[in-house]
């Protein structure tokens, strides 16, 4: 006869958790031992760690549902949200888990990252909505099947938590690189009939660090929680400031 475990004996198990600790200034990864339980995220590690062996622990959540991401770090190497990530779908074999902060991001403290720079480039890239200092007097009708509201709908539901910016390696080689939300943000707006920065905007992801620097590498496509595709945003803003250019616009 197979035996068959019960879910209570699961906790019997422990899981090595190792957690970068320190700030700015430097800092090491301490090991910790936690139970294994069932349907664990990896958010749920953490919060036990910290509640029942270091208080002094800091980390960064809000929501716990993946609506959001505030609680994004690095996990076993790749940036994820931790309350939608389980601990069983990245521990291995091994069972061990290793959490740093966000990468290309300064430290504020333990898995804290600021995230200062990355808002910062969302402004240098023109990521707000610009009527034009004239709002139109009534809503603005937009076709849901035209090929600007398609293009805006496949980019918008970015919710500013880093992981494609911690995922990107132009990031990492260029401090200038506007990243990949920044300028998935420029996309959505340019292709956003009502907006009326798209000039302005466009000189603005031309210039040094901006759309024209991505490599391509997909990166942070292949991580983004919400599958988005800021690759192909990045792709779409490299034709738009190609045709302003000959058109004399830029």
């Amino acid at each position: 006869m197979t035996s068959v475990e019960s879910p209570s004996s699961k906790t019997d198990r422990q899981i090595t958790v190792r957690i970068w600790r320190g700030d700015a200034r430097g800092g090491d990864y301490e090991t910790f031992l936690i139970p294994d339980k069932p349907n664990q995220t990896i958010l749920d590690a953490v919060t036990e760690i910290q509640r029942n062996q270091e208080p002094g622990l800091t980390y960064r959540f809000a929501c716990r549902v993946g609506m959001c991401g505030s609680c994004a770090m690095t996990v076993n190497g790749k940036p994820r949200w931790t309350c939608r990530t389980l601990v069983e779908t990245v521990s291995g074999s091994s069972g061990v888990l290793t959490l740093a902060p966000l990468r290309n991001l300064p430290v504020i403290k333990d898995l804290v990252a600021d995230m200062t720079v990355f808002f910062e480039k969302w402004g240098r890239a023109k990521g707000r909505f610009d009527d034009g200092g004239a709002p139109d007097a009534d809503f603005v009708p937009v076709d849901p099947t035209s090929a600007d509201r398609r293009e805006v709908d496949a980019a918008i539901e970015c919710i500013n938590c880093g992981v494609c910016y911690a995922a990107c390696d132009v990031v990492s080689w260029d401090e200038d690189y506007l990243g990949p939300a920044a300028l998935n943000r420029a996309w959505s707006l340019i292709r956003d009939e009502k907006d009326k920065g798209r000039i302005e905007r466009l000189r603005a992801v031309s210039e040094k660090g901006g759309c024209l620097s991505c490599h391509t590498h997909q990166r942070c496509a292949q991580l983004c929680p919400n599958q988005l595709n800021p690759t192909r945003s990045i792709a779409g803003l490299k034709r738009a400031v190609m045709s302003a250019t000959l058109k004399g616009e830029l």
